[in-house]
Parts: structure tokens; sequence; C-alpha cells
């Protein structure tokens, strides 16, 4: 068992990195649109909907990781800052998903190019803002294999 929570401990570690990677490369490719003169090509829509295939990623290893801590009885977030981060980061970590959806699906429906442009900056940039304070700074940055 402890295996399976390594393992699911990297790739959550692992994916987050490309979640951070797939919302800088959606704004620099949303945000010269935002201001129009310009076509929403698939493209400019590639990096959105990565970075939401991402986030919904993370999400499914995250509630693994979750489900799997409490039916080891491991601490979660042992040595946080607050004893609420787990539930911070749990539900900003929801939030940061809703966010990545909302960027995907309202980009490809805005009636215009600009509108599709302005959504998919709008929401990626917040989904980022969360996904960054949902981070727990204070452990290793690169965790593979490793408690």
């Amino acid at each position: 068992m402890a295996t399976l929570y390594l393992t699911l401990l990297t790739f959550h570690n692992l994916n987050r990195w490309l979640i951070l990677l797939a919302g800088v490369w959606a704004l620099v490719r949303t945000i010269p649109g935002a201001s129009g003169g310009r076509t929403f090509t698939p493209a400019d829509r590639r990096p959105v909907a990565m970075f939401m295939g991402t986030l919904h990623l993370q999400v499914v290893l995250g509630l693994l990781l979750f489900a799997f801590m409490g039916m080891q009885n491991i601490p979660l977030f042992a040595g946080a800052p607050r004893s609420s981060f787990q539930w911070e980061h749990l539900g900003l970590g929801a939030l940061a998903a809703v966010f990545g959806t909302l960027a995907s699906v309202q980009s490809r429906k805005a009636p215009t190019d600009p509108a599709k442009f302005r959504a998919a900056t709008l929401w990626t940039a917040l989904s980022l803002v969360v996904i960054l304070l949902a981070i727990p700074w204070w452990r290793p940055l690169l965790r593979v294999f490793t408690q």
C-alpha cells in the first residue's frame, strides 16, 4: 500500500508542474488576443483545453490520495501551518478546476473572437491564482517517489 501512496503522491506532484506550465502557456496564447484583432484558432484553444484536462486529472489524483490516506489513517498535511489547510487545499483545488472548466467552456461558446480570448484569459488567470494559494509551499517542490 505504501507503493500506491507514493505513486499517487508523485503523480499528483508532477501533474502540478504540468498544470502550471499549461496555465502559463494558455495565458501566453490568450492575453495578446484579448484586445482584439486576432482570430481564436485551434492553436489558441489547445493550451486552454490542456490546462483544463490537467486540472481535472489533478482533482482525481487528489481525491484518490485523500481517500487512500483516510483509509490508512495517514495524517493529512502533517506540519501544515494551519490545521485547516487540508480543507483549504481540497476546496481551492475544486474551485481551480471549476475556473479552468469555465475558461475552456466560455472560450468555446463566446460569440466573438475577442470574447473568447477574454474568457480564456480571465478564467485561466483566476484559476492560476487559486492554484498558487492551494500549493503547500513548505513541502518539497519536486517529490519523486519520496515522502
